[in-house]
């Protein structure tokens, strides 16, 4: 069996498509962490983080995007668009959260855009 935490950003990779993300890269690792979903919105160019839950015993899935984890996508985002030569330079850049939640039994997916603290 699948870890939740691979379900959900499957999960959230369809979601993202049916809202007309294009995925570019999935799972893009450096030191320190990895970037869930990387994809384009029209001309932007998204970092997408994907939290999943299945109980709130520590909070919903997006309030665990704490200050530190959003500095970390940040310095990664700049790191893959460094060394993504063949990525032409989107119009625009953010950084967004998927939050996978299955505390009442099914899956409610809720796209949040342009997270920032």
């Amino acid at each position: 069996m699948k870890p939740i935490g691979q379900i959900g950003e499957e999960m959230a990779a369809e979601f993202l498509k049916k809202q007309k993300y294009k995925i570019v890269e999935r799972n893009f690792r450096i030191r320190g962490g990895e970037i869930d979903i990387i994809a384009l919105d029209g001309k932007t160019l998204v970092y997408i983080e994907v939290k999943t839950r299945t109980s709130h015993q520590f909070g919903l899935p997006a309030e665990s995007v704490t200050p530190s984890k959003l500095n970390f996508l940040i310095r990664a985002a700049k790191f893959y668009r460094n060394n993504r030569g063949y990525l032409s330079l989107p119009e625009a850049e953010r950084i967004d959260l998927v939050a996978v939640d299955f505390t009442s039994g099914e899956p409610n997916l809720q796209l949040i855009k342009n997270i920032t603290f």
